[in-house]
């Protein structure tokens, strides 16, 4: 087994006192060699992060310590690298951002459905299941007969869900995510709404494919993810796709075999989204990524994270 572990979670709950924690919790990633991004915020924690065996459960066993998080769950994956480069705690209104006031997600886990049932629930007839994730993360992989909203940040679904439901007849609702963290907004978003008969996967696509075996599965492609192994497939292998670093979108072998496709510059996506002067920005980052990499060392530039992050 690799000996990077890499671990991601979220818990729903009042923390007053947020401002207060990031300190002592950022000292106790740095002091256990863990490297990652976590925010806090008023309602809750979100994160994921990558160390040692013993590093990963320091920081783990802090976070537990937070009011509401003693029962704490996270999933893990293996890595031979660790995917990110360095630590953040930042502070935050929102752990995932909707946009919406008011919305209690504490109550959400009501309506969990568990991977190994969730084959059966979206096969039920009438049963409407939407994919709550943005458009780039769901052109690379998606379960059987999602509707894809076509958004580009998760602020835009309620707008979303009220044109569609002034437009569709809706009974019922099943809704998935990568890790989640958004469908517990998005459950509590919709019962607000007035939509009582709605459920999400528990643990997302990524404990789908963590527990589900392949043969059985619904899920078809690979799932995005927040960090420099790009994709995952089931049982959670690192996937096909790499990342372009000037938009942030993930990218196929065809993609870099196109002539749009530059390093670190462009990619057939973004070739005629930037600047000249940002494509030389780019390329003089680029480049100092690959000094680095001959030297043997991290360049944080090539780091950093993409769009919509935990």
């Amino acid at each position: 087994m690799s000996q990077i572990v890499v671990a991601a979670f979220y818990q729903f709950t009042p923390l007053p006192d947020f401002e207060d924690r990031q300190a002592p919790l950022l000292n106790t990633a740095h002091n256990n060699g863990v490297m990652g991004t976590i925010l806090l915020a008023s309602e809750g924690i979100n994160g994921t992060i990558a160390g040692s065996r013993a590093g990963i459960d320091a920081v783990l066993a802090h976070l537990k310590t937070f009011p509401g998080c003693a029962g704490l769950e996270w999933k893990e994956s293996y890595t031979d690298d660790n995917p990110f480069l360095r630590m953040k705690v930042r502070l935050k209104k929102e752990i995932v951002t909707l946009g919406v006031d008011g919305i209690e997600p504490r109550d959400s886990h009501e309506r969990y459905v568990e991977p190994h049932d969730w084959n059966a629930v979206i096969s039920e007839p009438g049963a409407i299941l939407i994919d709550t994730r943005n458009d780039y993360e769901v052109s690379i992989g998606a379960f059987e007969g999602a509707i894809d909203p076509k958004t580009t940040s998760f602020r835009e679904f309620p707008e979303w869900f009220r044109k569609f439901r002034e437009e569709n007849n809706i009974t019922k609702v099943a809704m998935y995510c990568t890790g989640g963290i958004r469908c517990e907004k998005s459950t509590a978003f919709l019962r607000m709404e007035g939509i009582d008969d709605v459920v999400h996967l528990k643990g997302g696509i990524l404990k789908y494919l963590e527990t589900v075996p392949k043969e059985e599965s619904l899920w078809r492609g690979e799932c995005f993810v927040f960090d420099e192994r790009v994709s995952v497939g089931h049982d959670l292998e690192p996937g096909s796709y790499d990342l372009c670093h000037a938009c942030r979108l993930p990218i196929t072998e065809d993609d870099k075999a196109s002539p749009h496709y530059v390093k670190g510059v462009s990619c057939p996506a973004c070739h005629d989204k930037h600047s000249d002067e940002k494509k030389r920005n780019f390329a003089e980052r680029q480049k100092q990524v690959d000094l680095a990499k001959a030297r043997g060392e991290a360049h944080i530039g090539a780091a950093a994270r993409p769009r919509n992050t935990p």
